[in-house]
């Protein structure tokens, strides 16, 4: 028995490793007391939240809501886009990401509009905002819209998860399979198809946004990051959303819809079954894009955003 126990030391290590390493990383906290990144945090229910706005205060309000990965700093050539128009713009970290708190919780949709709901009381935002969401974020304005379209002017979907999408061989296999063995391979293979995503994308397009790909590697470093994605894909981004864009439609909200002909992580063939269930969306198309289109074509992005009503 005593040479078993000794055989299964190396196999326990490797096993716990990840955790160990997780456990270990600087807290979101820590990270905050450095940061050099605009903005402040709202005390909210659940949870603290870091969030700026930018623009005139006069303007008309639009909120952003940023996808599974890459945290506000995501919307910076959006946001100059946005304030060019007059809009007085609004954006935050999702819980777990950037520099808001890692706040308890499976990351379903109703965890998200949580969120979302106690920072727009927080700000006092009023109904008749416009509401932007890029990748798991389209996924968000998604539900919201479906679920309160009175309150908005306007919805945009940029890249929008919730009709399909392809995340790598990892990720699907966590997105069915919750659970230790789904926890420790995005600990690990996770973690690594990230980097490996960035460098990709770092290699082939130059950013609007400075030191974007050196920031989405530094996330990976902070503790709560990889279990905040795990969770986010286990619990919110596993479902369809094709009932919220026929209520979208039903209440004849406008709604634009960005995408990148070149997005691997969601195909284009979404805008077609977005057509299907929705035939008066405004559709845009931003040829040889890919997935970080709001950052690789700022100058394509901005032209499509000029669709926004005033």
């Amino acid at each position: 028995m005593l040479w078993f126990s000794i055989l299964m030391l190396p196999v326990l290590g490797l096993t716990a490793f990840p955790f160990i390493r997780e456990a270990l990383r600087p807290d979101v906290a820590q990270v905050r007391v450095s940061t050099s990144r605009p903005g402040q945090l709202a005390d909210l229910p659940s949870g603290k939240t870091w969030y700026n706005w930018s623009g005139p205060e006069d303007g008309r309000v639009a909120v952003c809501v940023h996808g599974l990965s890459t945290p506000s700093f995501v919307w910076g050539a959006a946001v100059a886009a946005l304030t060019d128009q007059g809009f007085r713009v609004l954006t935050y970290d999702l819980y777990g990401r950037g520099l808001s708190d890692r706040a308890p919780g499976g990351q379903s949709g109703d965890f998200h509009l949580r969120q979302l709901n106690e920072l727009l009381a927080d700000q006092k935002v009023a109904d008749g905002f416009t509401l932007l969401g890029y990748s798991m974020g389209g996924a968000i304005v998604t539900c919201f819209a479906a679920r309160a379209p009175q309150r908005l002017k306007q919805a945009v979907i940029i890249a929008p998860a919730g009709l399909g999408h392809d995340l790598g061989g990892t990720s699907a296999y966590v997105t069915k399979n919750p659970g230790f063995i789904a926890n420790w391979l995005m600990q690990t293979r996770g973690a690594a198809e990230l980097r490996e995503g960035i460098k990709s994308e770092a290699a082939g397009f130059t950013s609007a946004v400075p030191g974007i790909w050196d920031m989405q590697a530094e996330e990976l470093m902070i503790k709560g990051y990889i279990p905040a994605i795990t969770s986010s894909l286990q619990y919110f981004l596993r479902g369809d959303l094709r009932a919220e864009h026929e209520t979208i439609r039903d209440a004849n909200l406008p709604l634009l819809a960005i995408w990148g002909e070149g997005d691997t992580v969601i195909p284009i063939d979404c805008r077609d079954k977005l057509a299907a269930i929705n035939p008066d969306a405004t559709q845009v198309t931003i040829p040889a894009a890919p997935h970080g289109l709001t950052y690789t074509h700022p100058d394509d992005l901005r032209a499509a955003l000029e669709n926004l009503n005033g």
